[in-house]
């Protein structure tokens, strides 16, 4: 009998430059699933991205500290047990500015990829 489960217990840490860590569980990096991704990610504090203007739907929870936002030329800050969900082609910077670290799921539909990212150059 086939198994319709999957437990993921070993999520693909996707290399970074920044500090931030990424815990792939379920997407593209880690089971090839093209539908959806769910990250688990840490950024550090003070880290920031570019601004993109992905092409995928983007839901983003916050497990402990506070994540920024800036959507179309608005600051929106989360805080723990907040979320979010930003619309895809929507140009967006994540960011956490603050002194300690933020904790977050990012749940992306279809999954995330760096063909559909579409980030600015810096």
């Amino acid at each position: 009998m086939t198994k319709k489960y999957t437990i993921q217990k070993s999520p693909f840490v996707v290399p970074t430059t920044d500090g931030k860590l990424i815990e792939e569980h379920f997407g593209l990096a880690s089971d090839n699933n093209s539908a959806i991704s769910i990250a688990h990610m840490i950024a550090p504090p003070k880290w920031s991205e570019p601004f993109q203007t992905p092409a995928f739907d983007e839901f983003t929870y916050i497990i402990k500290g506070k994540k920024q936002f800036i959507i179309d030329d608005e600051v929106v800050v989360l805080e723990t047990g907040q979320s979010i969900k930003i619309e895809k082609n929507t140009r967006v910077q994540y960011s956490n500015p603050f002194d300690e670290p933020c904790e977050y799921i990012a749940i992306c539909t279809p999954a995330f990829s760096m063909d559909l990212v579409n980030r600015e150059e810096e």
